[in-house]
């Protein structure tokens, strides 16, 4: 299993991208960040701004790690984890597959209470969040 990038992206009133979808073999609608698996060559960044762009529409000025994490104990794959800002948006480029990707731009402290009430689909989307939420920013 390829390594994934998810991403938070902030913009200038510090709202977060999430998207959601109807996932009828999870039990319903779920919340989720942009990311997903990297395509063959790509750095973890390259994987994190194609899918922020694809999934959302939006390119970011400025990147920041949030750290690279197990995936699960059975497996060697690794999710890396990125704060974007200084964003510019544009059309989401949905495959066939994400055709149903609802973009919506959340206060971060809705989404931390989203992530607590278990509206996520992912671990790494409230671990994201999280991390960007509490982790200053470099000086």
């Amino acid at each position: 299993m390829p390594d994934a990038s998810v991403v938070v992206a902030r913009d200038n009133k510090g709202l977060v991208a999430l998207l959601s979808a109807d996932f009828p073999n999870h039990g319903g609608e779920y919340l989720f960040l942009p990311g997903g698996r990297f395509e063959p060559g790509e750095t973890p960044l390259e994987c994190a701004a194609r899918e922020l762009r694809e999934e959302a529409g939006v390119t970011a000025g400025q990147w920041r790690s949030l750290g690279t994490y197990a995936i699960t104990l059975g497996s060697p794959a690794r999710v890396h984890l990125f704060e974007a800002q200084g964003l510019t948006l544009g059309p989401q480029e949905l495959t066939e597959t994400e055709q149903d990707f609802k973009l919506e731009w959340w206060p971060m402290n809705d989404a931390l209470s989203a992530a607590h009430e278990g509206s996520f689909l992912l671990p790494a989307g409230p671990l994201a969040l999280l991390l960007a939420h509490h982790r200053p920013a470099p000086r």
